[in-house]
């Protein structure tokens, strides 16, 4: 296994099949326990070191490692010796000093986990930085779309939305395109990103064009905290052309699934009566969350065989 996740890139197929393979193991032990803990990182330290914001993420990997039975450090910058100004770098060599074995790391500077990779010596998981990557989140949506449709390999995938600031994009489309999924990427030419005809996937402005042909739909949420200019003109007009409501639900396949990353804007991106339906996803990604988190510590941290959990 990798020492550091920080780029959904860092993954080759027969790794990334391996964390997915591995977290259907750890659902299974964990459905027969009466007490949700397995042994296998036991005097081992996870630090969980948020610089964002974060409900989903920082819950999901607090349960993976404390279920592993690793000790668990969550640190919240904004009551933290950040707030008078220490760095980074400093912040990293007092986790050294304290003899982190894993540090997952939310920053809003895109690069910060690589940064901090160079100064200490346990492995380190990008939780998203900037709008660079989500490499877990990658994972864990790629686990819930072969949970539900059985296979990867030639899924017609469609990341719908603000791409532009999507970390969670970034880290789909590499990981997707790497496990032998099609990815079409739909939104208005302002929230796609310069040089995106570069990357391993499709572009379409037409939200509805695409809608009969893919399986799975990944709506993306408006991310206005990062946005300084207008890139729509209006909340109304971005829901009405790249909104995923019952009418473009009835025109996917029968078996095509609907996602979402989370948080949602309920009613901008996503409606309620799809969010809320039997192919939704977005409850389900939560939970494999914690699985799929739970096989990343337990493969870089140097658990037991995946056959011994």
């Amino acid at each position: 296994m990798i020492r550091h996740l920080l780029s959904a890139a860092d993954l080759d197929r027969e790794t990334a099949t391996l964390v997915l393979d591995t977290a259907g193991q750890m659902d299974a032990a964990m459905a027969g326990r009466e007490v949700k803990k397995l042994p296998t990182l036991r005097g081992r330290t996870v630090v969980n070191l948020f610089y964002e914001d974060s409900t989903r993420t920082r819950i999901s990997f607090e349960a993976a490692a404390k279920r592993l039975s690793a000790d668990v450090i969550t640190f919240n910058a904004k009551g933290s010796s950040v707030s008078k100004g220490e760095s980074l770098k400093d912040t990293a060599l007092t986790l050294e000093a304290m003899g982190a074995d894993a540090v997952v790391i939310r920053h809003s500077a895109s690069g910060a986990p690589h940064r901090l990779s160079r100064w200490v010596s346990g492995s380190v998981l990008n939780a998203g930085d900037g709008t660079h990557e989500h490499p877990t989140q990658a994972l864990l949506d790629a686990y819930t779309m072969r949970h539900r449709l059985g296979r990867l390999d030639g899924l017609n995938v469609a990341v719908v939305g603000d791409v532009l600031h999507s970390r969670v994009a970034r880290s789909n489309v590499l990981l997707l395109h790497t496990l032998g999924a099609n990815v079409t990427l739909v939104g208005p030419p302002t929230l796609l990103p310069v040089g995106v005809e570069g990357w391993p996937a499709e572009v379409s402005y037409d939200f509805d064009a695409v809608l009969p042909k893919h399986d799975v739909v990944m709506m993306l949420r408006v991310q206005r905290e990062r946005m300084n200019d207008s890139y729509f003109p209006s909340a109304r007009e971005h829901a009405r052309r790249y909104g995923m409501d019952a009418r473009r639900m009835a025109m996917l396949p029968e078996h095509a699934i609907v996602m979402h990353p989370g948080p949602m804007n309920r009613g901008m991106e996503i409606t309620p009566e799809v969010a809320d339906s039997p192919r939704s996803t977005i409850v389900e990604q939560v939970s494999n969350g914690v699985s799929v988190r739970m096989a990343v510590l337990y493969l870089m941290l140097g658990g037991s065989r995946p056959e011994e959990v």
